[in-house]
C-alpha cells in the first residue's frame, strides 16, 4: 500500500468559449425540466459541473463487469443502518450534480432526498474515465465535502482512495491493490477485497 498526497486545483467558477467569451451556466432544475419536457433524453448519461454540462464516457466491457460484482456483494451485505446505492444522481448545489457510481449514505435518508452532506462514501468504476474521475471529478467531490472517495481503475483493479479533507482538496491518496481489505472511515461495514470477488487485473 503506498501513501503520497495529491494537490488539487481549485474547480472555476465560470467556464468560458474557445474565443474567450463567457457561456450563461445551467442550473439543475433547468436541466430537469429539459427531462421532464423530453429535450433531453432520460437515459442520456452526462453530469453538470459549475453549470456546465459534461458527457461521461461511454462504458466499457471491464466497467460493466466491476461494477456488476461490486453491486452483488454490497447488496450481499445487507446493511441495515446504511443505503448502497448504484447510479443515483448526487445534486450538490444548484449548478452542479454527479452520477458516482455507488453512493453509501445513512438509511435514513431516502435516495432522492440526498444530498453532499449526507454522503458517507462515493464509489467511482473507471476505464476510460480514469484521468476524469481522478482530476476534475476528485476536485469537485473534494469542493463540497464529501469525506471519501474511491476510484477503482477497472483495468489494473487498483482502487484510489482519497480521504482527509483540507483547504486544497485531499490530503491522503492511497493506492490499494486487489489483494489488499479496505474499508471506509465513516461506515466500516463497507469494505471489500477485489481478488476475492475474483476481480482481477484485465
Amino acid at each position: 500500500m503506498n501513501e503520497h498526497t495529491a494537490p488539487l486545483q481549485p474547480m472555476p467558477l465560470t467556464t468560458q468559449a474557445a474565443e474567450g467569451l463567457p457561456r450563461r451556466p445551467w442550473t439543475v432544475a433547468e436541466i430537469e425540466a429539459m427531462v421532464a419536457a423530453g429535450i433531453i433524453e432520460e437515459d442520456e448519461r452526462f453530469e453538470l459541473i459549475g453549470g456546465e454540462v459534461v458527457p461521461m464516457s461511454p462504458k466499457g466491457a471491464r466497467h460493466e463487469l466491476v461494477k456488476a460484482e461490486l453491486n452483488e456483494y454490497f447488496q450481499r451485505l445487507g446493511l441495515t443502518d446504511l443505503r448502497i446505492v448504484p447510479e443515483t444522481t448526487l445534486r450538490l448545489d444548484e449548478k452542479a450534480f454527479l452520477e458516482p457510481d455507488f453512493c453509501v449514505f445513512p438509511r435514513s435518508i431516502a435516495p432522492g432526498d440526498m444530498r453532499g452532506p449526507d454522503v458517507l462514501l462515493a464509489v467511482e468504476v473507471a476505464d476510460t474515465s480514469l484521468a476524469y474521475d481522478r482530476g476534475r471529478k476528485i476536485s469537485v467531490y473534494a469542493a463540497f465535502g464529501i469525506p471519501e472517495v474511491w476510484v477503482i481503475d477497472a483495468n489494473s483493479v487498483v482502487t484510489y482512495v482519497y480521504r482527509q479533507l483540507g483547504a486544497e482538496g485531499y490530503r491522503t491518496v492511497l493506492e490499494i491493490g486487489p489483494a489488499e481489505e479496505i474499508a471506509a472511515t465513516r461506515a466500516e461495514a463497507v469494505s471489500y477485497c477485489l481478488s476475492r470477488l475474483g476481480l482481477n487485473p484485465a
